[in-house]
């Protein structure tokens, strides 16, 4: 039975780094769509400490597995099943924004915003996908300490620094404002 999980470990890393570098190529391909219709990338100073962070996670939850000697802790799937709920909810927010799913933030100037899937009940479904697998794919490999620091060096960088620069963005280019109410998370619904 462990060498079982122990295996479907590993397939879980395999795809979640085949995952990571297929979601930049198709990140960089709709970056040069954009850039095609006018679009302008917005705070790309903080980008390599999201790609710094990002790549320090995975290393730090390998690093910490070895450490625990590869213990598998008997509560693994609860932090699976979250982890697959985020990866579902990621793949949900990348299929509604199509063309406009980055990883930086692209403005294209009077394109309205997406308030399609995910995006009708929040504004930033896809930093939650992020903040949940920050949370959840270090304990289903018993890196508690990676899941703790991390997920609240996340939550600094996202809340402080990430989204109220795209927001600033979103309000300058496009008519997010209009789309969005004042409140942080829910967008207005348009009345018929």
């Amino acid at each position: 039975m462990r060498r079982i999980t122990l295996s479907l470990f590993n397939i879980l890393w395999l795809i979640v780094g085949l995952q990571r570098i297929i979601e930049l190529g198709w990140a960089k391909k709709n970056a040069d769509w954009m850039k095609q219709q006018g679009g302008y990338e917005v705070g790309s100073k903080h980008y390599p400490l999201l790609v710094n962070m990002h790549l320090l996670f995975f290393i730090s939850t390998f690093i910490e597995n070895l450490w625990r000697s590869k213990i598998i802790i008997s509560w693994w799937w609860i932090p699976f099943l979250i982890f697959i709920f985020a990866q579902a909810l990621r793949i949900w927010c990348m299929v509604s924004l199509g063309r406009y799913w980055n990883t930086r933030i692209w403005i294209v100037p009077r394109h309205s915003p997406c308030v399609r899937g995910p995006y009708r009940y929040l504004r930033h479904p896809n930093y939650l996908a992020v903040i949940l697998e920050f949370l959840s794919f270090p304990l289903i490999f018993g890196a508690v300490v990676t899941s703790v620091v991390f997920s609240l060096v996340n939550l600094f960088i996202l809340l402080m620094i990430r989204i109220p620069i795209e927001e600033q963005a979103l309000k300058q280019g496009t008519s997010y404002e209009e789309v969005m109410t004042p409140t942080r998370f829910w967008p207005k619904q348009k009345s018929e």
